[in-house]
């Protein structure tokens, strides 16, 4: 099973070595604040390792109205507060699957912005939060000390992970196809209801809000950055495509490149290895079927994973409803701004994701 888990305080260790650290730097209050969460039942986001004998990461999440105990203070909305939050690295790009859950939370409950408080020392949160378009807004006092105000809100600043997990459509749009065996590894948020969640493993390319795709496509060439890509999971082995093959996230290109782009082997693997599902070894193939040019053109393409579509209009509806041909090949397909936007719909896509 996947090991992030929503439980209810009153199911969560305590005593588990995780919290210590938290214990320590909110010595005032966290352990009664703890205690009145297991009274109201509140439920929080608990990573554990691959054996569940022990916490690798927490996230409480609160929505607040007109927030005043923060100077400046927050008024006239709601804002969504990253009330606890603490993980262990481990090199798997854990902090980026958090910072998705916070968004795709912000988004369903559209808040006015998200804030969070963050002591100086904690300066790797400080440089994730920053990295994905939070700015330092104020300080809140407490008796446990100062500690920085970090928000976020629905400002576009025309970088396209300081924008996340907001998308500007006034670009190309297109259809790209990816086979089952890769798709839950890349989309874990767009794992459909036949699928088991134990494929979605604790490693980087699951966990990262960036995501590699090699393909031999040829139209993937032309994909530019700020583009827009639309994830086909193609049909389900012995299952008509028609009804199996389905639309299920989308995506905004960040950087296409070619593998000869890379100027030898080690390169090319550090650029795809954290966000990519191919094995070293497939990659280290990869690489060198490209250089002996006993393969055709292959594209690096970067991307970030930005929607999971509420609902995944399948072939059939896409041919009907969408208007695609049936007749081409839709490894790639370019769709016009109607075709895109009737996917949106179809998808039941949050409008406030959406910059026109």
């Amino acid at each position: 099973m996947d090991n992030l888990k929503i439980q209810k305080f009153a199911e969560v260790n305590f005593s588990d070595p995780f919290f210590d650290s938290l214990k320590r730097d909110y010595a005032h209050g966290f352990v009664d604040w703890w205690n009145k969460k297991v009274k109201t039942q509140d439920t929080a986001f608990v990573l554990y390792n691959y054996n569940y004998s022990s916490i690798d990461g927490f996230m409480y999440l609160k929505l607040e109205n007109n927030v005043d105990d923060i100077t400046p203070p927050l008024t006239n909305g709601r804002y969504l507060k990253i009330g606890t939050f603490k993980f262990n690295p481990a090199g798997t790009l854990r902090g980026e699957r958090f910072i998705k859950k916070i968004f795709d939370n912000a988004v369903a409950n559209n808040v006015s912005g998200i804030y969070v408080t963050v002591f100086d020392k904690h300066d790797y949160l400080i440089n994730l939060f920053k990295r994905y378009g939070f700015c330092i807004h104020g300080t809140k006092q407490s008796d446990n000390g100062t500690e920085n105000v970090l928000l976020k809100k629905r400002t576009f600043l025309g970088d396209l992970e300081k924008d996340y997990p907001y998308i500007n459509t006034k670009t190309n749009k297109y259809l790209l196809a990816v086979y089952p065996k890769y798709h839950t590894q890349l989309f874990p948020d767009s794992i459909l209801k036949t699928e088991s969640s134990s494929i979605i493993d604790d490693v980087s390319h699951t966990n990262s809000i960036h995501k590699v795709y090699i393909s031999n496509i040829p139209m993937t060439g032309n994909f530019n950055k700020g583009d827009i890509v639309v994830i086909y999971r193609t049909r389900e082995e012995g299952k008509s495509a028609h009804y199996s093959a389905v639309t299920t996230s989308i995506c905004v290109i960040e950087e296409v490149r070619t593998i000869s782009s890379f100027s030898n082997n080690k390169k090319f693997v550090d650029y795809c290895s954290k966000y990519s599902v191919f094995t070293l070894d497939e990659l280290n193939q990869l690489y060198s079927k490209n250089y002996y040019k006993t393969y055709s053109p292959c594209y690096v393409i970067k991307f970030t994973y930005n929607i999971a579509l509420s609902r995944r209009p399948n072939r059939a509806i896409l041919i009907n409803e969408v208007g695609l041909n049936e007749k081409e090949r839709w490894s790639c397909l370019k769709l016009s701004d109607n075709q895109f936007e009737k996917i949106l719909k179809l998808g039941e896509i949050n409008e406030s994701l959406i910059i026109n």
